[in-house]
C-alpha cells in the first residue's frame, strides 16, 4: 500500500464526495479516482479493499469536523450557563451542516454498517470516542447538565441535522434555532 498521506487524504475526501452523491453502491475505486482527478488505479494502490476505504471515510469525517485546539478553547470559554450551551449547540449544528457531503456520506456509511460487521465495529468505536470526548469536555468545562444531557442533545440534534440536510424546507432557520433552544432546555430539565 502506498503511504503518501496527502494523496491518501485526497482519495478519502473524494470517497466522501462519492458516497454523498452516489451512495454506498456508487463507491468504487474508479469513481474515487475520477472524483480525485488521479489516474485510474490510484485508489487501489492506497486501500486494501473497498471495506478499508469505507472505514477510512468514516474516520475522515470526524477528522475534518474536529475543531482545532484554539477553536475548542474559545467554545468552552465564557460563562458556563444555559445560553452558552445553546450557542454551542447552534455552532455544532451549523458546522456539521456546512459539511453537507460529509454528513450525508456518514449516513450512507451507517446504512452500509448494518450489512458489514467490520464497518459497524469501526463506526461504533469512532462515534463512541467522539461522544465520550464531548461528554468529557462538557463535564471538564463545568457546563450545565451531565453526561446524559450531552447524549440527549447528541440524539436530538443529529436528527435535526438529518432533516436539515435531507428535507431543507421542513423547518425554517428560525424554527431550527427554536428547536435547538428547546432541545437544550429539555435536556437540562431531565
Amino acid at each position: 500500500m502506498r503511504s503518501n498521506p496527502e494523496r491518501r487524504a485526497a482519495l478519502v475526501d473524494a470517497a466522501i464526495e462519492v458516497l454523498a452523491e452516489l451512495g454506498a453502491r456508487g463507491l468504487t475505486f474508479r469513481a474515487v479516482d475520477s472524483r480525485a482527478g488521479v489516474p485510474p488505479g490510484t485508489a487501489s494502490n492506497y486501500f486494501a479493499n473497498r471495506d478499508d476505504l469505507l472505514a477510512q471515510a468514516g474516520g475522515r469525517f470526524y477528522e475534518r469536523l474536529t475543531p482545532d485546539d484554539e477553536s475548542l478553547a474559545q467554545s468552552l470559554g465564557g460563562p458556563h450557563d444555559r445560553d452558552h450551551l445553546v450557542g454551542l449547540m447552534r455552532e455544532v449544528v451549523g458546522r456539521i451542516t456546512e459539511f453537507r457531503t460529509g454528513f450525508l456520506a456518514l449516513l450512507e456509511l451507517r446504512l452500509e454498517a448494518t450489512r458489514r460487521p467490520e464497518l459497524r465495529a469501526v463506526l461504533t468505536e469512532r462515534i463512541r470516542a467522539d461522544l465520550d470526548f464531548n461528554v468529557a469536555n462538557h463535564l471538564d468545562a463545568g457546563m450545565p447538565g451531565d453526561a446524559t444531557t450531552v447524549r440527549v442533545l447528541y440524539l436530538a440534534l443529529n436528527w435535526l441535522i438529518v432533516d436539515r440536510l435531507t428535507l431543507p424546507e421542513l423547518f425554517s432557520e428560525s424554527e431550527i434555532d427554536e428547536l435547538i433552544e428547546a432541545a437544550v432546555d429539555r435536556a437540562l430539565s431531565g
